[in-house]
């Protein structure tokens, strides 16, 4: 099931990222608020509207870390934190200013241990387990809740941009 627009909240600091490339010296920024049914359907509509809004906002070889970054964080979310159960709620809340992206997103599930795998890798034949890995790479910071159901991802693209 897509997101319907009641579920999806955007808020525009400038309008010049919404319609096309700012000026030089514009102020880059917007945000994205959702609270989504925990399906991949809704992952991909979220994901839709926030790779429309990068294509003004990062050049293409930033673009990487973002998306990848977003798609990992709610895709736990729905899988393993959620169990892909739509009657359950992922919330997610994406804001870039300045080229610094902030991605914040919860599910209602029972979270993990994140303390006792900050410093695992995952077994090479395995189709998952690589999400702590890929946070750890591409984002500058990573937070997590208490509970482990809610993580913040911060990546500062002004430094660079290769992860």
């Amino acid at each position: 099931m897509p997101v319907s627009h009641r579920f999806l909240q955007l808020i525009e600091f400038t309008t010049a990222t919404a319609s096309g490339p700012p000026p030089a010296n514009a102020r880059i920024g917007w945000q994205i608020r959702a609270v989504l049914p925990a399906t991949l359907d809704s992952v991909e509509s979220i994901f839709a509207e926030f790779r429309r809004r990068l294509r003004y906002t990062l050049p293409s070889k930033a673009r990487f870390a973002a998306e990848l970054l977003l798609r990992e964080a709610l895709t736990n979310a729905v899988i393993h934190g959620s169990g892909a159960n739509p009657a359950m709620s992922v919330h997610c809340a994406i804001r870039m200013r300045d080229r610094k992206l902030i991605i914040a997103v919860a599910d209602g599930g029972p979270g993990f241990d994140w303390h006792s795998r900050s410093g695992q890798t995952a077994d090479s034949a395995s189709c998952s387990g690589r999400g702590l890995e890929i946070f750890r790479k591409f984002a500058t910071r990573v937070r997590f809740s208490a509970r482990g159901n809610l993580v913040t991802l911060v990546k500062d693209f002004k430094e660079g941009l290769t992860p």
